[in-house]
């Protein structure tokens, strides 16, 4: 996230079958959009996909072919999954050629494994094996604690900090009357130096005062609030839902526009019943998941 490529029509019954001739060893992958010298292969591309579409008239399910680009999808995938992250992905045009189909069929093919998190594309360096995903547990703590956990240097860097007023629904998530002033923190949370999700957390002001100050000495929200006001957080509501990265997000993530992110809502409670924060996090649906850990509940 060893066996080598072979031409996608051989597999088309069994697309993951093992793969015959390895290539040689590549060089960065190519940038999408070079000239395409595979005018037949586009042609065969064409025809197979009409004849998968008329397969599907009248036909049983489990006789129908999957699309090319999927059998290519495939076996890219046995194929890389033994190579260490970092490793570079052949180029398109080799990949067209090994497979027997057009880059474009590649491409589409690449594409999906890049927005599963499989492979990492770099813009003007070409396309590599990515990292494991960071499988991070749905609990009650902070960022920088759940980023140690894994051994990697988390690093907070605040975009912007300051007051807003509330409108009806904050003042209601923040137990304070509409127009009350909230701090607002705008956050890009890194680990390894890769950036890795944006937070935006609201916090009732007149609770807290200084603490915009505190955070600017201070990279741990829930740690600034725990050693400089006494708060202990109990409890929170999340929910967890996906979004398509808009162009502001992709570049502070470093991530095309459109790919999958998670969108989590946090409403957190501290010990005393009182609300102390209302927070959303956009996190890299390429690098991360999350893990829970389900109970069945006594006499269902």
């Amino acid at each position: 996230m060893t066996v080598s490529p072979m031409p996608a029509e051989d597999s088309a019954s069994d697309p993951g079958a093992p793969l015959a001739d390895k290539p040689a060893a590549p060089g960065a992958g190519e940038a999408p959009g070079a000239a395409d010298d595979s005018g037949a292969a586009e042609a065969a591309d064409s025809a197979d996909t009409a004849d998968t579409a008329e397969a599907q008239v009248g036909s049983s399910p489990a006789v129908l072919r999957l699309p090319k680009y999927y059998q290519v999808k495939k076996q890219l995938l046995e194929f890389t999954s033994a190579m260490a992250p970092g490793s570079p992905v052949p180029p398109e045009r080799e990949l067209a050629r090994l497979y027997g189909t057009s880059r474009t069929t590649v491409r589409q093919a690449l594409a999906e494994l890049v927005i599963e998190g499989r492979l990492l594309r770099m813009q003007g360096k070409g396309t590599f094996v990515a990292k494991p995903k960071v499988a991070q547990a749905l609990e009650l703590a902070s960022y920088t604690e759940g980023m140690r956990q894994h051994g990697l240097h988390p690093l907070t860097k605040i975009l912007e900090i300051g007051y807003v007023s509330a409108d009806d629904q904050l003042a209601d998530m923040l137990g304070i009357r509409p127009g009350g002033r909230v701090l607002r923190i705008h956050r890009l949370r890194l680990a390894d130096g890769e950036p890795m999700s944006i937070d935006t957390s609201h916090l009732p002001a007149r609770r807290f005062p200084g603490l915009r100050r505190q955070l600017e000495r201070h990279s741990s929200l829930y740690e600034t609030l725990r050693t400089g006001y006494g708060i202990q957080l109990a409890e929170a509501e999340e929910t967890i839902e996906t979004v398509l990265a808009d162009p502001h997000d992709a570049r502070l993530l470093g991530v095309d526009p459109g790919i999958p992110l998670l969108l989590l809502s946090r409403h957190a409670i501290d010990t005393t019943g009182q609300p102390v924060e209302w927070a959303q996090s956009w996190y890299r649906g390429d690098r991360y998941k999350f893990i829970t850990r389900l109970r069945r509940t006594s006499g269902l």
